[in-house]
Order: structure tokens, then C-alpha cells, then sequence
């Protein structure tokens, strides 16, 4: 293996978007953008979300270079709702699409959307999601992004970003913006 920087084993680099502040998907988009624009294979699964409506499904549609995976089924309900085990076996077989992914070799980038989330709610195991990560090539950018990131998922990343939310518009009574939230 490959000697980087400071005599460290070269790996996968690896980013987390956490917080309760607006943009860790759009930051994560925004890279897989830039990614496609310098000819790199991109995939983005989202671990939570469901729309297939949402502005960067069409966006990465028409652009091309870019390909996403809803693998989520919405808004998730406490543990203690019938509907739970739905979710976490959406969550799995998002996890399984992402490690088949990670281990293959065939994406330069990919964007584990709401995996923080899928951890935090009990949907995944902190552990297995660390594993498939780490079958991740040297060449292989992984971005992780959601809310309540874990010791475990903070440990992991080269690179971590706090959003943090100072004011948001949804506390004032102004609902999602087509575009802006969706």
C-alpha cells in the first residue's frame, strides 16, 4: 500500500457533514457536481429521502454524471411505531447497495446521504457502516452526511464540517422553498 503524508497507509478519504445547521446535502451535491464536472463517477444514496421529485434528482437527470439512489422511505417514525422495521430494512438495503459500491472500484466519489441519521436512529449499525467504508479504495472519495453523526462516523473522516443551525425560517412559520429545502 501506498505511503501518504506523514507515513500513514493511503485509504479512501473520507468527509462528514453533520449538525443541525441547513446544508450538509447540498455541500455533498455540490462535490458530486464538481466530481462529474472533472469527469469523475459519481453515486450519491440516500439513506432517508424518498421524492424522486426533488430538484437534484432532475438535475443529475438532465445532466448526467452523476447517479443517485433513494433507497429511503421518508420521514422516519419512532422506534416503537409497526412502521420502524420498514425503514431499517430500507436502510440495509441502502447499506448494501453503498458496500457493493464502495467495494467495486467503478465510483471516484460516493455520497452516503443521511447515513448519520440512519446511524443515529437506530436504523444501521455505527459498526457495519464503518466496515463498508473502509473496503473503499485509496483512489475513492466517501462523503457521509445527516445529523447526530457518532463518535464512531467522527473518528472515521479525514474531514469533518459542523453545520450549525444560528436561525432558520422554518421557526418563524415559513414552510420548505421548492429549490432552497427540496
Amino acid at each position: 500500500m501506498k505511503e501518504s503524508n506523514g507515513g500513514r497507509p493511503r485509504s479512501a478519504r473520507i468527509l462528514l457533514f453533520t449538525g443541525d445547521g441547513k446544508g450538509k446535502t447540498t455541500a455533498a451535491l455540490g462535490l458530486a457536481a464538481r466530481a462529474s464536472g472533472h469527469g469523475l463517477r459519481a453515486l450519491v444514496v440516500q439513506f432517508i429521502k424518498s421524492d424522486p421529485s426533488t430538484g437534484e434528482m432532475e438535475t443529475f437527470r438532465r445532466l448526467g454524471g452523476v447517479e443517485i439512489q433513494q433507497t429511503g422511505l421518508g420521514f422516519v417514525p419512532p422506534p416503537t411505531s409497526p412502521h420502524f422495521s420498514e425503514h431499517r430494512a430500507a436502510a440495509e438495503r441502502g447499506l448494501a447497495l453503498a458496500s457493493e459500491a464502495l467495494s467495486s472500484g467503478r465510483y471516484d466519489l460516493l455520497v452516503l446521504d443521511e447515513v448519520c441519521n440512519a446511524v443515529a436512529r437506530g436504523l444501521l449499525e455505527e459498526a457495519r457502516v464503518i466496515q463498508a467504508i473502509r473496503q473503499a479504495g485509496p483512489a475513492t472519495c466517501v462523503v457521509m452526511t445527516g445529523r447526530g453523526a457518532t463518535e464512531g462516523l467522527v473518528s472515521l473522516a479525514d474531514t469533518v464540517t459542523e453545520m450549525r443551525c444560528v436561525k432558520h425560517a422554518y421557526h418563524a412559520g415559513v414552510s420548505a422553498q421548492k429549490g432552497v429545502e427540496f
